[in-house]
């Protein structure tokens, strides 16, 4: 599980969360629930029934009873993800794939052929080799469908058989939680000795801005919209899902605050966002987002003497423009990028921020500063694809 002091997968690196929807004070760590050390004890039609279904705000279940019968209902949907890495030994010369993490899945989709499990990417990133397991000593290998870094989500396939008579989890509609409804959390804590852990709180809101780093530079990608949770997420839950009292998925938690005199502090993604992306995975291998078509960065990370002349101190600064789209529309090296669709842009992850509110083939409204000029232009959104985080496919026997 990810922790900001931003833990991910295996990678440690320090982050100071700032307070634009964070509401914790500057320098604070944090870190997404990375998964536990091993060593610690296209879609049919009829099937989107899974993804599409919303919450019914109708049904009444009593707590004493609810969280019981949510468990029993998800819990054979929920499997273990191990991560498989190729480890070579200095003193042999020799190399073997070793299971170095665990994490959590979910199986959101099922037909006659295949079923599929969605997790988190910082799960299964850099592995060679993908296995879940559904009970204890029972190892299936897995096939990594698709992953997604910028909203952190993976989707992994195996054969139908392995989820014979369960049925796909169902998946609410994360806009309509409020804040204080039950949360509960199932996942493999610590590993698999502590598989199919169930802990409980509350909804603690609705809607927070965590950073999404890319996991081989610790630069941010984006701040993603989660949902803050008080049930007990740990090294381990990543991929996991956090139901309602109606035993619906309203997110895949993902993160926490991991900070001293901090406590439960936990994030999932909402299922909204879930739905989209791992319907795009499935179909197309990847997550398909929209891209502006050039290359730059936040003033303020630039030396000051390399800032050109402009009234403001802030915005993006474009190093190289990459599309015709972005050429076409006058937009050149060395321009700065203040605004975007009416938004004020200081830094590059509120570039993106707003970027990923647009799709590919909307145009949008930019405000560049060229000099002490002002310039408004228009601009086709390109489309940028997502590629496989984990490794080549190795033929090694476990």
């Amino acid at each position: 599980m990810r922790e900001y002091r931003l833990k991910r997968a295996w990678l440690i690196a320090s982050v100071a969360l700032v307070s634009s929807g964070v509401g914790v004070a500057a320098g604070l760590a944090a870190s997404r629930v990375e998964p536990a050390a091993i060593s610690a004890p296209a879609p049919s039609q009829h099937a989107v029934r899974a993804m599409d279904t919303a919450a019914d705000p109708g049904g009444v279940v009593s707590l004493s009873t609810g969280v019981t019968q949510a468990v029993k209902r998800v819990e054979p949907d929920v499997v273990g993800v191990e991560n498989y890495q190729l480890v070579s030994n200095f003193f042999s010369q020799t190399s073997k794939l070793q299971a170095t993490g665990i994490g959590t899945g979910v199986m959101f989709y099922k037909d006659n052929r295949h079923a599929y499990i969605v997790t988190n990417n910082h799960v299964v990133e850099g592995a060679a080799k993908v296995d879940i397991v559904v009970d204890p000593g029972k190892h299936h290998d897995a096939d990594v469908v698709g992953t997604d870094p910028y909203t952190d989500l993976a989707v992994l396939r195996v054969p139908a058989s392995v989820f014979r008579g369960i049925e796909p989890v169902t998946f609410a509609d994360s806009s309509r939680i409020e804040a204080g409804e039950p949360a509960i959390a199932i996942g493999t804590p610590l590993g698999l000795d502590f598989a199919d852990t169930v802990t409980s709180g509350i909804v603690s809101a609705k809607s927070r801005l965590m950073p999404v780093q890319d996991e081989a530079t610790g630069q941010t990608l984006d701040y993603q919209t989660v949902i803050q949770t008080d049930a007990a997420i740990n090294p381990g839950n990543s991929g996991g899902p956090l139901l309602n009292i109606r035993g619906e998925v309203i997110g895949i938690n993902s993160c926490k605050i991991v900070a001293q005199n901090f406590e439960g502090m936990g994030f999932a993604i909402p299922s909204n966002e879930v739905k989209v992306v791992a319907k795009q995975l499935m179909e197309k291998g990847h997550a398909v987002h929209p891209a502006l078509g050039v290359e730059g960065y936040s003033l303020a990370s630039l030396p000051q003497q390399m800032w050109p002349d402009i009234p403001v101190d802030y915005g993006v600064w474009v190093k190289r423009v990459s599309s015709p789209e972005a050429r076409a529309a006058g937009i050149r090296p060395g321009d700065v990028i203040v605004s975007f669709n009416g938004q004020t842009v200081r830094t590059m992850a509120e570039l993106r921020t707003a970027l990923f509110q647009t799709r590919p083939g909307d145009v949008a409204a930019v405000r560049v500063y060229r000099g002490d000029k002002l310039l408004a232009l228009k601009v086709k959104i390109g489309q940028m694809g997502t590629k496989l985080t984990t490794a080549p496919a190795l033929d090694f026997a476990r």
